[in-house]
């Protein structure tokens, strides 16, 4: 048997979508659809491929359609939190709750657990924007302005680019190195032989995605059958589940 395989869809099951450009990479919908099944939840979680001059449309038909929330990836999530008037600059998870569109940003949850008082965000894009909002003291380095990055005094370092055979920067022993692209990027492997920390980006995929399901379920997330999905090891030791915190984004996403 596929244990991944969707629950089986009734006139009555709740649907929650992934709006991206493309989408047939992600990893969400198998993660989301083994979280449903292990909460005994009627619910299933579809890719929706959505070319940007499709977004407005789309995230109107997702309102006539019933649909009970959905993930917003790339390229969307500057335009989205613009489209739907967000409080915040880029959001990646939309509620639709009578009639109305509830926006939320948890690209960031996976700093619950870590700390920084030197941070330094690599990239420009949507879920850069998210951790410079939850980091506004981090340090910014993109190519459109400056480069190449300077982490020699950073304790944190989130790479937010979608480069994958290029080192970004060096790390060294001491520093902590959030990696947001899956598979490993160039970056996260010298990081790691350096003897950095390295945050790989399932784990960061698990955060943010706990946090969505509790958004639109208002249930704890089930993490193992999650971190099961993504083929991640269970942690040593396995706190108590505690909620994930999202930023609120007023109506948007």
């Amino acid at each position: 048997m596929n244990r991944h395989r969707p629950p089986d869809v009734s006139g009555a099951t709740r649907l929650v979508g992934l709006l991206g450009w493309p989408v047939e990479q992600s990893l969400s919908p198998r993660m989301h659809n083994a979280a449903f099944a292990a909460a005994g939840l009627d619910w299933l979680y579809v890719p929706l491929p959505t070319p940007p001059e499709e977004l407005e449309p789309a995230l109107a038909g997702l309102l006539a359609l019933g649909f009970a929330g959905a993930n917003i990836t790339a390229p969307h999530k500057l335009a989205a939190a613009r489209l739907c008037g967000a409080r915040t600059g880029s959001v990646n998870t939309i509620a639709l709750r009578d009639g109305q569109i509830q926006a939320s940003s948890t690209d960031t949850a996976i700093l619950d657990d870590l700390a920084a008082e030197h941070p330094v965000v690599l990239g420009d894009g949507g879920a850069a924007h998210a951790f410079l909002e939850a980091l506004p003291h981090a340090r910014r380095y993109s190519r459109r302005a400056a480069w190449p990055p300077d982490v020699r005094h950073a304790d944190l370092v989130v790479n937010a680019t979608s480069a994958r055979d290029e080192v970004l920067a060096d790390l060294e022993a001491g520093q902590i190195l959030v990696d947001l692209p899956y598979p490993e990027t160039a970056t996260a492997t010298a990081a790691r032989a350096a003897g950095a920390r390295v945050v790989p980006g399932l784990e960061v995929l698990l955060a943010q995605g706990a946090a969505s399901f509790e958004i639109w379920t208002g249930k704890p997330a089930p993490l193992e059958a999650m971190r099961s999905a993504l083929g991640l090891p269970t942690p040593r030791t396995s706190p108590e589940h505690e909620p994930r915190g999202a930023s609120p984004a007023g109506g948007v996403l």
